[in-house]
């Protein structure tokens, strides 16, 4: 984490669960009105298959580096007092815990937009790759089909490209 007045900023990739308890605390300072949290968590289905685990896989350094770049620019277009953006990797179950990111601010309106900017910045442009295992099978899901994501925006639907991945295959 960077610190400093105004500066309370914490972006990793972890292998256990995320402490969205102490990501608070960590975000938080005396003069913030509203701290804001998302939590997204792995659900049993997508496009109407069950789904039974997700396989998380990132570039390290890379993906760290990203989440930093787009904590400070969040940070300083919203005037937050802090941000923290963890990304789990490795095998999760349904129900647990993939990414969560948190968000200090003078105000609520503030907090909301920066912690959904944030969110939208690190599924668009972190080197995080997911493989879905359920009743479909195993594959990598390449695009984004939530509404108001940049995939779904765009009309790319269809099923995921079951022979590509961060291995490049």
């Amino acid at each position: 984490m960077s610190e400093g007045p105004g500066r309370r900023v914490h972006c990793a990739l972890v292998t256990g669960p995320i402490d969205t308890a102490a990501l608070l605390e960590t975000v938080r300072t005396d003069a913030s009105g509203a701290v804001t949290l998302f939590t997204g968590v792995v659900r049993d289905n997508r496009r109407g298959k069950r789904v039974e685990r997700i396989l998380y896989e990132a570039y390290g350094p890379m993906a760290e580096r990203e989440m930093a770049r787009i904590a400070e620019e969040t940070r300083e277009r919203w005037g937050l007092e802090g941000i923290a953006i963890v990304h789990r990797v490795g095998s999760l179950e349904v129900g647990e815990a993939s990414v969560a990111v948190a968000v200090a601010a003078p105000h609520r309106r503030a907090a909301f937009e920066a912690c959904a900017h944030a969110l939208d910045r690190v599924k668009g442009s972190v080197p995080i790759w997911k493989k879905e295992q359920g009743e479909a099978g195993a594959g990598w899901v390449l695009e984004d089909d939530a509404p108001g994501s940049a995939s779904a925006a765009f009309g790319r639907e269809g099923e995921p490209d079951r022979g590509s991945g961060p291995e490049g295959s």
